[in-house]
């Protein structure tokens, strides 16, 4: 019983759109040992480059196996839907990942993502593969300035993907990319709104209500709870609520260039993200912020769920370098910016 997905089976969702992954991108990514738990990038890369990888639950692609390629991650380990993929396989990872300068694990602040990577980078000790952890917490509705360390890592952990893909590249030292990937992290922000809830495929069911012609303000990439229900509102309106938030937390100031990304959410038209985007874009505009290299599409998605998510990274001279520097994964590429 598939209900309104177009699947074969919710048990076989994950290794088959692995399979297909493979089929469609296999010159530039494949699997480790053709376990369809752990995605390796299939582009050469040097000895003594740092490695980057990620991890995380099926369900918000390109999030996060997405950005494995040139230029970006060098392994993501993949788990089922929404859930986080096992310590072993993030072991197997790091290690395929290490070119003898250390590993960088950047990935979201969710307890089985931290717990299993702890266990991993604990593992690797044993072969002498250095670690460093960095998290993405750029939700802004998660939690409140005084506890940003609580906030959830979403969209926003593009940036640090590029960054220090771009540092590793470089290459600089596994410190110096943490070092890099962190700033840009630390000057990220997002929130997002939701319309409607999404099917795990295992469930069959939506995970959330959102009652007709409401929108929720601050909600979660797994349906976890905003901050508040309201009437739906204009693309302009939405668009200034969410600066509104973000700004408070991060103030812009006339001659701060910034990235700015408008994220669907898996069920949103393009049109729709660009309608408000260019209300984002007048906005920072009339405060004489500009906008460097935006990204308008659908980089971490909720299955279906209609909504989308607004991300501001602020940039200082060194992070735009970053930022524009090449890559190209199946589903990112710069080299057309």
């Amino acid at each position: 019983m598939t209900g309104t997905k177009i699947i074969n089976s919710p048990d076989d969702f994950v290794r088959e759109t692995m399979e297909g992954i493979i089929a469609a991108h296999g010159d530039k990514v494949r699997l480790l040992d053709d376990d369809f738990r752990v995605l390796l990038s299939n582009y050469d890369a040097p000895e003594g480059k740092v490695g980057i990888v990620t991890a995380g639950g099926s369900g918000h692609l390109p999030l996060f196996l997405g950005y494995v390629g040139d230029g970006m991650l060098d392994g993501c380990a993949v788990g089922e839907v929404f859930a986080s993929p096992a310590a072993e396989k993030m072991t197997e990872m790091i290690r395929a990942c290490d070119r003898g300068a250390g590993v960088l694990c950047l990935y979201g602040n969710y307890n089985g993502d931290k717990f299993n990577f702890q266990m991993a980078t604990e593992e690797v000790e044993f072969d002498d593969i250095e670690t460093l952890h960095l998290l993405g917490r750029d939700d802004v509705a998660s939690s409140p300035a005084e506890n940003a360390d609580k906030r959830r890592g979403v969209a926003g952990i593009l940036y640090g993907f590029k960054i220090a893909g771009a540092a590793a590249a470089q290459m600089k030292s596994l410190q110096e990319v943490h070092d890099l990937a962190a700033r840009a992290l630390e000057n990220t922000r997002t929130m997002g709104v939701a319309l409607t809830p999404c099917i795990v495929p295992k469930v069959g069911t939506p995970t959330f209500e959102i009652p007709e012609g409401k929108i929720e303000v601050g909600m979660g990439i797994h349906g976890e709870a905003g901050i508040e229900v309201r009437d739906m509102m204009t693309a302009d309106e939405v668009a200034a609520t969410i600066l509104e938030a973000i700004e408070a937390d991060m103030p812009l100031a006339s001659g701060d260039e910034v990235s700015v990304m408008v994220n669907g959410l898996g069920g949103t038209p393009l049109e729709e993200q660009y309608i408000v985007y260019r209300a984002v874009h007048t906005a920072l505009a009339d405060k004489g912020v500009a906008v460097v290299m935006p990204h308008i599409g659908e980089f971490a998605t909720s299955m279906e769920m209609a909504g989308l998510s607004v991300t501001v990274c602020k940039l200082d001279a060194e992070l735009k370098e970053l930022l524009l520097a090449p890559a190209k994964t199946p589903f990112y590429t710069n080299l057309n910016k």
